[in-house]
């Protein structure tokens, strides 16, 4: 009986081992409870009911590592700079057509003075209107 407890026990613990450093041999390198017993072979009560210390520190050590195993850790933090950049980009971008906003705005008013003027006073304006496209 007890080698049938140390077997389970090594089996959770290496499974848990292989999970944290993302070299999962069944089970999807998810990190959670029922991931943890398909990789260690064990059914999900075992964890629960037999092997609460090991299931405690399987989820203490997941804590540790924000739920991602060290391999990927590096591309979650190029994740989150990348999600930063791209923030601030819709954000520039945003900006920036706020601006050509008012810019058309104040072309338009512009432009429409300009023609006003030159309609009352008749003489030719010395303004040039640009071709629309370039040829």
């Amino acid at each position: 009986m007890a080698t049938d407890h140390d077997a389970e026990r090594d089996a959770v613990t290496a499974a848990i081992q292989r999970l944290l450093d993302g070299r999962p041999t069944r089970a999807t390198g998810a990190l959670t409870m029922l991931q943890l017993a398909a990789e260690a072979g064990v059914k999900r009560w075992v964890l629960t009911h037999k092997h609460v210390d090991l299931k405690e520190e399987f989820v203490r050590r997941k804590a540790e590592t924000n739920g991602i195993p060290p391999p990927f850790q590096h591309l979650h933090a190029r994740a989150i700079d990348a999600e930063a950049a791209a923030q601030a980009l819709r954000e520039d971008n945003d900006r920036l057509r706020e601006r050509v906003a008012v810019y058309t705005q104040v072309i338009h008013e512009l432009r429409t003075e300009l023609d006003r003027r030159t309609e009352t006073s008749g003489q030719r304006s010395l303004v040039r209107t640009l071709p629309t496209s370039a040829t």
